[in-house]
């Protein structure tokens, strides 16, 4: 019982990504069809074609490898004469198309961040209530009333960022300022109780509370605005750690991984109920959309964010690229990406089977 529920959600999970992958491109799409572009194939995968069908000038297809999906677009990456030609279009028009993929997966974090939030009783602030017996953060200095607004010079503006930071955190040395009356007030470099994981490291232990904020419609879409806001800071300070070396191999994942992690939040959620489940999965989802939408905004070759760099040099300029050489760039970049996700998808694999 216990593998057919593992599968299950393992399915659940590979789903879900398939899912955003398809809210990115449905971007994309439907953009391209707005600005008069051709699209030649809408599918949702990668490799061999498992069923398909064509309506109009499109063939929608369905492909076996859930890894990806693409959005093909005539005179996207080669000449063409067709007036519905991708390179046609004035470079505006392929800015919004290239850019809209992005766009669409922030756009569904924010939707599934109001239904997640919808359910919420009262909010959490950043605003101190009160603390703990022996609070080590009051020891520092901190007063009911401050707002936490920096830690180790991250910006604090929700309790998803208080999170974060305090989890990214030096339990032994931690910095931190705080607003009181309308004042920052730094609290200097101090240790923080910490907890011991299962894996061994130490972790922050909370010693204090902050203050409730009750819901109202305006504050419901604010809050899933900031918190929206806050998941995308996460994925660019957590980029950052990988290029620094703070973050490496392990701390990736790919569709496998993705898959095993909504899984995992599921499982921990039905231990409470199958409400909690849903909302683990429904966070979960905030955060791979957010997480695709910002990398895809990256400026490497194969990413959208490589295409928009290339268009907005042809903006600046007035000389476009010839498509040859900016063909011979991106396919570089895919195979390079490629090569990337067969070693992520590989370390899933070995993650999952030793544990």
């Amino acid at each position: 019982m216990q593998v057919l529920t593992t599968a299950a959600l393992i399915l659940i999970g590979v789903l879900l990504f398939g899912f955003v992958i398809f809210f990115h491109e449905l971007g994309h799409f439907l953009l391209a069809k707005a600005s008069g572009v051709r699209v030649n194939e809408f599918a949702l995968g990668m490799g061999p074609k498992l069923f398909s069908f064509r309506k109009g000038e499109t063939q929608y297809a369905l492909r076996l490898l859930p890894i990806g999906g693409y959005c093909a677009m005539e005179g996207e990456d080669e000449e063409s004469g067709d007036p519905g030609s991708f390179g046609g279009k004035p470079v505006w028009k392929r800015i919004l198309v290239v850019a809209a993929g992005a766009v669409f997966n922030i756009i569904l974090g924010f939707f599934l961040m109001l239904i997640i939030l919808g359910q919420e009783d009262v909010f959490a602030t950043t605003t101190i209530s009160k603390f703990a017996d022996g609070s080590a953060l009051e020891a520092a200095g901190a007063q009911v009333g401050d707002t936490i607004v920096e830690i180790d010079g991250y910006a604090v503006y929700t309790d998803r960022d208080l999170s974060f930071a305090l989890a990214l955190a030096d339990p032994a040395a931690v910095t931190m300022e705080v607003k009181r009356d309308g004042q920052k007030v730094d609290l200097g470099t101090f240790a923080l109780h910490t907890q011991t994981l299962e894996d061994g490291s130490q972790a922050v232990s909370l010693d204090f509370y902050v203050q409730p904020e009750d819901p109202t419609l305006l504050g419901l879409l604010r809050r899933a605005g900031a918190d929206t806001f806050s998941m995308a800071r996460m994925v660019v300070e957590s980029l950052k750690g990988i290029l620094t070396g703070r973050f490496g191999l392990n701390d990736m994942a790919g569709p496998i991984g993705t898959a095993q992690a909504i899984t995992q939040a599921a499982s921990a959620g039905l231990a409470q109920s199958f409400g909690q489940a849903v909302n683990n999965i429904l966070l979960m989802m905030v955060m791979l959309t957010v997480n695709l939408g910002i990398v895809n905004l990256l400026p490497l070759p194969a990413l959208d964010g490589g295409r928009l760099l290339f268009l907005i040099w042809e903006g600046v300029t007035r000389k476009p690229v010839p498509q040859k050489y900016e063909g011979y760039v991106h396919a570089a970049g895919f195979v390079l990406l490629l090569g990337l996700m067969v070693v992520i998808a590989f370390n899933d694999i070995l993650r999952i089977v030793t544990g």
